[in-house]
């Protein structure tokens, strides 16, 4: 893994603002989390080569989490609020390896040396970027702003002959046709999908191995869809689309964890229109982009899901789970049930009751 700090951090004026400096520049994932936690204190936990960094002291408050997996994949994940502008120096190395970074919460800034321009990196952005070999990337955290930052690593090997099928070769074939001869940066628009996916990437409970081949799944996900929206991005560039403003994202964002927590509530275009204060056209818009499907859609989709949660967890009969997730019809309730779970509620619900008496 290339992403490992050396023991390089200072407090520097720095356009008149304390700055700490910390600079990555060697390879071995142990020794990036020694000394993050000779830099910023705190404990260090480890599983199956994964190392947690959890602080709470006057610099700095929360955690980072990193690996290295199969194909040259690393990644380092920073769930942090400083007490000082922080500026992390990333060194170049021989290999160049392509840095794609997703910003879940806050904003920070990347810049290409000391002397490069900065640029912002803002909530449900992804930004790739990879530079030639004398250029180091350098980002910004901002003083006291709670930053969610994953950063997923690709191509950390240098003493590996590159081979034509690797997954490295690939990822840089896709974004250069020749040879890497100039430094590479790309913001992407807002996608909350990734960020629902690295929630999703967060809520893993299980540990070693199963851990690990879990996380791994996940980040490839994640990976494959920063690179899917590289390739959205042009297209939409190409044919003039609009896309979501990052306010209407969050609105988006907010209705989708509302209508999740409470189901049963009769919601409608119009009221949640209101709520959120985005027209119809945009809220359909948001919730098709999001998660693919039409607000009225994802609605009966979460009733659902909390449906077969008290089918489970409840000692309620059909009936009545019908009506206090929001449904009229049982009729209906059973037919998007079964073409979710391949069976009706009655069916589901015997089976259960079959597997605890024969356990």
């Amino acid at each position: 893994m290339k992403l490992i700090l050396k023991s390089v951090s200072q407090i520097i004026k720095f356009k008149s603002i304390a700055m700490k400096i910390i600079t990555i520049n060697t390879e071995k994932t142990q020794n990036i989390f020694d000394e993050l936690h000779a830099d910023f204190g705190g404990k260090v936990t480890y599983d199956l080569d994964e190392y947690i960094l959890e602080v709470e002291n006057s610099f700095a408050v929360g955690s980072i989490v990193g690996a290295s997996f199969n194909d040259n994949i690393s990644y380092v994940q920073f769930d942090m609020t400083f007490s000082a502008d922080v500026r992390l120096d990333i060194l170049n190395v021989k290999s160049s390896p392509i840095y794609f970074a997703y910003c879940s919460k806050g904003n920070l800034s990347h810049s290409f040396g000391l002397n490069g321009e900065e640029r912002k990196l803002k909530t449900f952005q992804t930004a790739i970027v990879t530079s030639k070999q004398n250029q180091d990337n350098i980002l910004y955290f901002e003083k006291g702003k709670k930053t969610k930052l994953t950063l997923i690593i690709v191509g950390t090997q240098t003493d590996v002959v590159t081979q034509s099928h690797s997954l490295n070769q690939q990822v840089k074939d896709t974004f250069f046709e020749n040879n890497l001869v100039q430094d590479f940066f790309y913001i992407g628009s807002y996608n909350l999908q990734i960020a629902e996916k690295i929630e999703q990437l967060n809520s893993i409970t299980q540990t070693g191995i199963v851990r690990n081949l879990l996380k791994e799944g996940i980040m490839r996900i994640i990976l494959a869809m920063e690179i899917q929206q590289h390739s959205d991005d042009l297209h939409a560039f190409a044919n003039e689309s609009s896309g979501l403003t990052l306010r209407e994202m969050e609105e988006i964002k907010e209705l989708s964890e509302f209508i999740k927590t409470s189901p049963e509530e009769a919601f409608s275009i119009k009221s949640l229109s209101k709520k959120s204060g985005l027209s119809p056209n945009k809220l359909q818009e948001g919730f098709k982009m999001i998660h693919n499907r039409t607000v009225n859609d994802y609605i009966t989709h979460m009733r659902v899901l909390k449906a077969e949660i008290l089918i489970r967890t409840s000692d309620l009969n059909i009936s009545e789970i019908v009506y206090c997730i929001g449904f009229t019809s049982r009729s209906y309730f059973s037919k998007i049930f079964k073409q979710k779970f391949n069976c009706s509620p009655k069916e589901y619900k015997f089976n259960l009751n079959s597997l605890a008496i024969t356990a």
